[in-house]
């Protein structure tokens, strides 16, 4: 029987209950969004039948909640799965089922290092219908239905609490007295599911915890090839590949069906069992593509994401088709500028630089001070402008000198700077396929010599740091200088 709160009609209640099993808490919270998300469908349906409602509907997201009253010690190592001090802290949760795997995890760690029981209870956070309905491909939300005007009945996303104000550490504590649990709530990761499922045309459920991003299709057709190797070989791990429009395939000899339209950000997944597999996404070429993606991209708590795409190379010395293995960033792409100022450094990782830097050693051969001789190690700028080249060049070639950086793109600090906020590792390993500085642009046939010859190394030298990424503890991975002073304990 739906209950009555004041004008909003409500799915039955059901009540808080408290657990000492990470498992139990997870599957308790899956029947809560169920319940809810299960309401909100039919009337939806019911309401487009009938062509209107004189009744509100609401639903709420369900919310995981903890209260300690000690300051325990735990292990001075771990950057994640614990709070800092005495408090009552929560986060509304949605989709639990997608992330039942990274839920089950974070909060058996808080149980474990706390010594506390987990509350699990509906929040006083409404769901808004879009977000219901988006798992039901048959259900479309139109945006003004006849008869009715959808926001008189069903709550809509508000984007007023649907920022990164905990990301950029802007928040304060809700009227309860509770700190956040987590680095986003159940409406931005709502929100950024949809945006992936829209710029990248596959469902957020097969994006493994490794991505990789590209600025080039060529990349794309290596790694589908690349895919189709791992698929023959049954001890490899993988168990499908698949691209847009959630087209897959199981074996190398596979039909891999083609999307009618190319959505803005084409990605592909190399799946494995439990998630540690690779996703490609093609980002296509600048900053705000790069952000985009990594906005929503982010409520994934992947492991690591590294860029590996095309460069300009500014010193005389390199090579086209050389590796640039970025170890410190000179940020003029400005989409961050308001989220992360200018000033905060972008440290260098050293599990994710030793892991770029082996990689490459295994895929070339070559080893020590040979290595240098096609990679090299310095500074990446990442700008705004395509076509820098065109404008004077003695404000933004002194720049660049005096940052000491070795190569130039449009992605690469992007990234980094967006995987420093979101506390997910990031690096950056591009390739040289220009010297504007030194005459060398990219003409027809020096660029199809060059992508047939360095594309495919330079991907597997991508997916190979991936590799030797996914066997670190995970511990080792999410570095603490990534968390700031008063974390979340959730990763």
């Amino acid at each position: 029987m739906d209950k009555t709160d004041h004008i909003f009609t409500l799915p039955d209640d059901i009540a808080a209950q408290n657990f000492e099993n990470a498992l139990d808490a997870v599957a308790h919270l899956t029947e809560l969004y169920q319940a809810a998300a299960d309401f909100l469908c039919a009337k939806f349906v019911s309401v487009l039948e009938t062509g209107g409602s004189s009744t509100r509907y609401r639903a709420y997201y369900p919310e995981v909640r903890i209260t300690t009253k000690s300051y325990a010690s735990v292990d001075s190592r771990l950057s994640f799965g614990h709070v800092s001090g005495p408090g009552t802290y929560a986060t509304t949760v949605t989709r639990p089922a997608l992330f039942s795997h990274y839920l089950e995890q974070q909060l058996r760690l808080l149980m474990e290092n706390h010594n506390v029981t987990v509350q699990v209870a509906y929040s006083d956070t409404p769901i808004p219908v879009h977000f219901a309905v988006a798992n039901d491909p048959s259900l479309i939300v139109p945006p003004d239905a006849s008869g009715f005007t959808l926001r008189d009945v069903f709550d809509v996303p508000d984007l007023s609490t649907t920022n990164d104000d905990i990301v950029n550490g802007s928040t304060e504590p809700k009227a309860d007295g509770s700190q956040p649990l987590a680095l986003f709530t159940a409406q931005r990761v709502d929100y950024s599911l949809a945006r992936l499922a829209h710029y990248t045309a596959t469902d957020p459920a097969y994006f493994q915890n490794h991505v990789l991003f590209t600025n080039y299709q060529f990349y794309v057709e290596e790694f589908e090839a690349f895919a189709r190797q791992k698929l023959a070989d049954p001890a490899s791990g993988y168990l499908a590949f698949v691209g847009t429009g959630n087209h897959q395939i199981t074996r190398n000899d596979g039909n891999l069906q083609r999307s009618e339209k190319t959505p803005q950000m084409p990605t592909y997944h190399l799946t494995r069992a439990d998630g540690s597999g690779i996703t490609l996404v093609n980002i296509g070429v600048g900053p705000s593509n790069a952000k985009t993606a990594t906005d929503h991209i982010a409520v994934l708590r992947p492991h690591a994401w590294l860029m590996v795409g095309h460069c300009a190379g500014l010193r005389n010395s390199q090579s086209l088709g050389d590796f640039v293995l970025a170890h410190a960033y000179l940020r003029e792409d400005h989409v961050l500028d308001d989220d992360l100022p200018v000033w905060v450094p972008i440290p260098a990782l050293a599990e994710i630089q030793t892991s770029l830097e082996q990689a490459v050693a295994e895929v070339t051969e070559l080893r020590g001070y040979d290595l240098k001789q096609i990679m090299r190690t310095g500074t990446v700028a990442t700008i705004d402008n395509r076509n820098w080249e065109l404008r004077d060049q003695s404000g933004p070639v002194r720049r660049l000198s005096q940052s000491r950086a070795i190569a130039l793109d449009m992605e690469s600090a992007t990234i980094a700077a967006n995987g420093y906020r979101f506390r997910v590792p990031y690096g950056t390993l591009l390739c040289v396929s220009d010297k504007p500085l030194h005459g060398e642009l990219k003409l027809p046939g020096m660029a199809t010599d060059f992508y047939k010859t360095q594309v495919a190394r330079h991907l597997r030298i991508g997916i190979r740091a991936m590799e030797l990424l996914r066997e670190m503890p995970l511990e080792r991975i999410h570095s603490r200088k990534l968390r700031s002073f008063e974390e979340t304990a959730f990763l």
